[in-house]
């Protein structure tokens, strides 16, 4: 049944059921508000254990879905919250529906697919803690919130529509890709890395990064471009071909990071 009081629910991946019983799987420990209670408590929970999830209900209140998961797949129907997927190192997670923040925090492999929108620090870092995504990808088929791409150090975080303001802050190395716009100040702080939006930015970039070069896409980007259109992403030929204006930064680091906007925008 629908509820408002959060559910940590880290035991819901593959690891955790594979070779159980249904039994088995329904005492799997989770935390109700501050209450210990088991999934067979909250859920109904049917099959025995595989590596093959497939989560439905309300579950905009329950966290952690996947954490930490190396292995396996995880199908949820509808919206579920925060840190789904944070710190997995395989496997990979679809959600026909929005997650909350931190989705991705901190993961080092395998693949998040959210078909609707995130929220906040999508494949970010976690206070006091010195990197934020170390590999895989997230693909976002609606918008993304603030402060995507914190820290991240590897991977790719490729988001249909816009991206909320700080996105990729003090980024260190991997890509994020929007087909929409980026928010303000996006690259705050970043070392290095790449940051591209096809539709502009919704303000100009910070002073602390200046423009390097105006041009046809370079090679590097264009293959990258056609992985995503192998994926089925909308990148069409003009994007392949097309202008782009760079601009390199943040001058108060190392100022190796950059940023592409499709120069149809400027």
């Amino acid at each position: 049944e629908p509820t408002t009081i959060p559910i940590e629910a880290d035991t819901v991946t593959p690891d955790r059921f594979v070779g159980r019983t249904e039994a088995e799987i329904a005492a799997l420990p989770v935390v109700y508000g501050r209450r210990k209670l088991t999934l067979g408590d909250l859920f109904t929970v049917e099959g025995e254990g595989s590596d093959r999830l497939i989560l439905k209900g309300e579950l905009s209140h329950v966290k952690r879905v996947g954490q930490g998961m190396t292995g396996g797949h995880i199908t949820i129907h509808g919206d579920v919250g925060m840190h789904l997927g944070a710190r997995m190192r395989g496997g990979e997670i679809v959600v026909h529906g929005d997650v909350g923040a931190w989705a991705g925090a901190m993961m080092s492999g395998g693949r998040i697919h959210i078909r609707g929108d995130a929220g906040p620090m999508l494949g970010a870092v976690y206070t006091g803690e010195r990197l934020g995504m170390r590999g895989g990808v997230i693909v976002v088929d609606g918008s993304a919130g603030a402060r995507a791409g914190e820290r991240m150090r590897r991977g790719m975080i490729v988001v249909q529509g816009d991206v909320g303001d700080f996105a990729g802050a003090r980024m260190i190395a991997g890509s994020l890709f929007t087909f929409g716009r980026l928010g303000a100040r996006p690259g705050a702080g970043m070392k290095r890395g790449t940051l591209l939006a096809m539709g502009g930015l919704t303000a100009g970039v910070l002073p602390t990064f200046r423009t390097s070069w105006t041009g046809e896409s370079p090679v590097f980007l264009r293959t990258m471009l056609r992985r995503l259109q192998a994926w089925g992403l909308p990148v069409s030929d003009d994007h392949l071909v097309g202008r782009y204006r760079r601009y390199t930064g943040d001058a108060t680091t190392i100022g190796k990071g950059e940023i592409f906007i499709y120069d149809q925008h400027q």
